[in-house]
């Protein structure tokens, strides 16, 4: 009785060790990827928006795939590239990245061999000019003939989702390659230029910045600007809303 229990037990263990071993070596559920069944919405085909991120560590490390050696770039800046892209999607949707993100085929993120983990790129299809930025937050793909592997929805945008590849010039993003966002604020509009242009003496005059008139549809909007300090404007629209202009209101461009 002793002996049939413990038989039992080591053949329970054998079964359980089986079972664990062939869940890992299949991680993902499906064999081949695949397309989503719906397509992106409007709102997840904005562009990624570029941060101020920390890198991982552990991404940053050389690794060894397919037998071939990669190490990665330490910083990005100043990175172009040209050649074939890809895209990935179902198979891979909901499981982790190289960086411990969780891949979403329609999130703006991609995966690059060798690009720090996390960092941003503007992908641009050259065969009909659209371009989208993009979070590079995986390792791959790990073909020799391909560069970079987009989301489902970066693909989509870029119009080849339905081909598989396509060729695309790459070029990192970083928050010093970004030009200043200029600040505007709307103060009034009015029918007749001289009103307005007598209302823009005096405020330029009172707020020490610049005045510029906008016309459209036979009205003149008066706007003070740029501003490129975030708080000055902010300061100034508290002013002006405390002094008769409660109507105004910041306007944004790059």
């Amino acid at each position: 009785m002793r002996h049939s229990t413990k038989l039992l037990f080591i053949t329970s263990l054998i079964l359980l060790l089986s079972a664990c071993s062939s869940g890992s070596s299949s991680r993902y559920h499906m064999k081949h990827d695949a397309a989503p069944l719906r397509a992106p919405t409007t709102l997840e085909m904005q562009d990624a928006v570029v941060v101020d991120v920390k890198k991982s560590a552990s991404a940053s490390r050389p690794y060894e795939v397919l037998g071939k050696r990669y190490s990665p770039m330490l910083d990005e800046t100043g990175y172009k590239e040209e050649g074939i892209a890809s895209w990935y999607g179902r198979k891979f949707h909901g499981y982790h990245t190289s960086n411990g993100e969780i891949y979403d085929m329609f999130a703006m993120s991609a995966a690059h061999k060798t690009l720090p983990l996390p960092s941003f790129v503007r992908v641009t299809n050259t065969a009909n000019n659209k371009s989208v930025i993009v979070r590079v937050n995986d390792r791959g793909p790990f073909h020799d003939d391909r560069i970079i592997d987009l989301s489902y929805a970066a693909a989509y945008k870029l119009g080849y989702y339905n081909h598989g590849t396509a060729k695309v010039k790459l070029e990192a993003i970083t928050l010093d390659s970004i030009p200043a966002r200029k600040t505007y604020i709307q103060v009034a509009a009015g029918s007749t230029l001289s009103n307005i242009e007598a209302l823009a003496a005096t405020l330029r005059l009172q707020y020490q910045v610049p005045t510029n008139i906008v016309q459209a549809n036979n009205i003149y909007r008066l706007h003070l600007g740029p501003i490129k300090n975030a708080q000055h404007a902010q300061d100034v629209l508290q002013k002006l809303k405390q002094n008769q202009f409660q109507n105004a209101f910041l306007l944004y461009t790059q």
